[in-house]
C-alpha cells in the first residue's frame, strides 16, 4: 500500500521556536496542528506552559491545547487514542499535517504506539507516593537511578509522576523499566518526517532563562497563587509551578524560585535532546536555518 499521508513532527528543546516553526509549516501546507506538548493540555496553566498566543492560535488551527482542566485524569495512552482519531479526521481534509511538542513520550506515543507494561500490585504505587511525601522527589531520583541508570538519564527528574511509574515497574516486575521499551514501531497510516531544531547549549539557556523573566512580567505568579490550593494534583507537578509553591510557602524567596525554575528549564531541555539525539530519523536544523531550507529537507523525505 502506498501511504500519501505526511505528518510532519516539529521537535526540539523547549523555547528553541518550535510554535514559530509549526505555524510557518502549517500555512506552507495549508494544514492545521495537534499539539503533543503535554503541559499545553490544561486550561488552568497559560503562562506557565507558553501556550501559544491568541495570534498564533488564530494564525493555523491547533489541536489539544488547552483541551482540558488540571482534574482531568488523562494519560499519555488517552493523548494516543485522541490524536489518533483527529488525524483520521485531519487526513480526508489534508494530505499533509503538522505535529509540534516537547513531550517526548507523547510524540512517540503517535507516532510509534507504547509499550506494553506488566500489571503490578497497586500498593506498589501507593507505597511510592507516601516515599514521594516523607521523604521527597530527590529520594524517588536515587532509587531509580539504582533500579536503572538507562531510564534515569532520560527521564524528567522533575516529574514525580514519571518517577513513581517508572520505579513501580522496576519494583513489581523485578526488571528495569527500559527493559519493557521496546521501541518497535506500531503500522500508521501516515509517514512520519521529524524535524528538528537546536542551537548551541548556551543559546538554548539563554533563550529559556529570558523566556522566564517574559512569563514572569506576564503574570506567572499570579497564575500559580491561584492554583496553589491544588498544589497536590499531578499536572501541577511541573516546573514553573512546583517551584513557586515553594515560595508561597515560604520555604523560599521569590528571587530564588525564579531562578530554580531557570534551572529546572534548562536540565529538562538537556534531558529532552537526550531523548531526541538517539533518533537517527530526525532532520536537524539550526534554529535560525532558512525556511526554504528546511521545506528542502522535508520535501525531500515525502517526495
Amino acid at each position: 500500500m502506498i501511504i500519501t499521508k505526511h505528518l510532519i513532527s516539529v521537535i526540539g528543546p523547549t523555547a528553541i521556536g518550535k510554535t514559530a516553526l509549526a505555524i510557518k509549516l502549517a500555512q506552507y501546507f495549508n494544514t492545521e496542528i495537534i499539539s503533543a506538548d503535554s503541559r499545553q493540555f490544561f486550561k488552568e496553566m497559560r503562562i506557565g506552559t507558553a501556550v501559544p498566543s491568541a495570534e498564533e492560535l488564530k494564525s493555523a488551527n491547533h489541536h489539544f491545547i488547552q483541551h482540558i482542566s488540571i482534574f482531568d485524569e488523562y494519560s499519555v495512552g488517552d493523548f494516543e487514542k485522541d490524536a489518533l482519531k483527529k488525524l483520521e479526521d485531519l487526513f480526508k481534509v489534508h494530505d499533509t499535517v503538522i505535529m509540534v511538542g516537547g513531550s517526548g513520550l507523547y510524540v512517540d506515543a503517535v507516532l510509534k504506539g507504547l509499550d506494553h507494561f506488566p500489571e503490578v500490585d497497586p500498593q506498589i504505587r501507593e507505597e511510592l507516593q507516601k516515599d514521594l511525601e516523607e521523604n521527597g522527589i530527590e529520594h524517588l531520583q536515587k532509587r531509580l537511578k539504582e533500579l536503572d541508570k538507562s531510564y534515569y538519564e532520560k527521564v524528567d527528574l522533575q516529574n514525580p509522576h514519571r518517577l513513581i511509574r517508572a520505579l513501580e515497574i522496576c519494583i513489581g516486575s523485578g526488571r528495569p523499566y527500559s527493559s519493557f521499551l521496546k521501541n518497535t514501531s506500531k503500522e500508521r497510516p501516515f509517514t512520519a518526517v521529524k524535524v528538528g531544531l537546536t542551537a548551541e547549549r548556551p543559546i538554548i539557556y539563554d533563550r529559556i532563562n529570558r523566556r522566564v523573566d517574559i512569563m514572569i512580567k506576564e503574570g506567572l505568579l499570579e497564575e500559580a497563587k491561584a492554583l496553589y490550593p491544588h498544589k497536590e494534583l499531578n499536572a501541577l507537578q511541573t516546573v514553573g509551578y512546583k517551584e513557586l509553591f515553594q515560595y508561597f510557602e515560604g520555604t523560599w524567596s521569590e528571587e530564588f524560585a525564579v531562578e530554580e525554575i531557570k534551572k529546572n528549564t534548562r536540565r529538562f531541555a538537556k534531558r529532552q535532546l537526550t531523548w531526541y539525539r538517539k533518533n537517527p530519523e530526525v532532520l536537524w536544523f539550526d534554529f535560525e536555518a532558512p525556511f526554504d531550507k528546511i521545506i528542502a529537507g522535508i520535501e525531500e523525505k515525502i517526495s
